[in-house]
């Protein structure tokens, strides 16, 4: 049994080698490898193009983050859509977006996987022009650059 196991291992990655579209052997799982297409094409937007697009108002900014994130702090004029109640917020949050519109998705965090996924699920609406600014909040702040937050209730 363990020879026939170590026989399939074998043939698999020598078969792998061969292959004109090799598979990785080791996976990079991090955020913005995940929104890199093999074309290079990329969801990415750095923290000097997103605030370009912020001050000439070119963009509009999707916080992904639950609903208290948000209240407590957030990109000045951001949306709220929270990833966990897309289907029920969607229309609320984009029924004034056109479907060229430039959209940034940012959460929280290099690991925060929420404005990856609102993205991807904001291009299959019909949105084109989705990007994501990856640890956007912590940037954003570090940056020193316009937040808000909403008042307590």
């Amino acid at each position: 049994m363990v020879a026939i196991i170590l026989l399939a291992a074998a043939t698999g990655l020598l078969v792998n080698q061969f292959r004109s579209e090799r598979l990785p052997l080791v996976g990079d799982w991090s955020i913005k490898a995940q929104l890199t297409l093999n074309s290079g094409d990329t969801f990415l937007i750095t923290l000097d193009e997103a605030k370009t697009l912020f001050f000439s108002g070119e963009a509009t900014f999707i916080d992904a983050r639950p609903d208290e994130h948000y209240r407590s702090g957030h990109i000045q004029g951001a949306r709220n859509l929270p990833w966990e109640d897309f289907a029920a917020r969607f229309e609320e949050a984009t029924a004034d977006m056109a479907p060229d519109a430039v959209i940034i998705t940012y959460c929280d965090e290099e690991s925060c996987s929420l404005s990856k996924d609102l993205a991807f699920a904001l291009l299959g609406k019909g949105f084109i022009n989705v990007r994501v600014l990856v640890n956007g909040w912590t940037l954003w702040q570090e940056a020193n650059l316009p937040v808000e937050s909403e008042p307590n209730n």
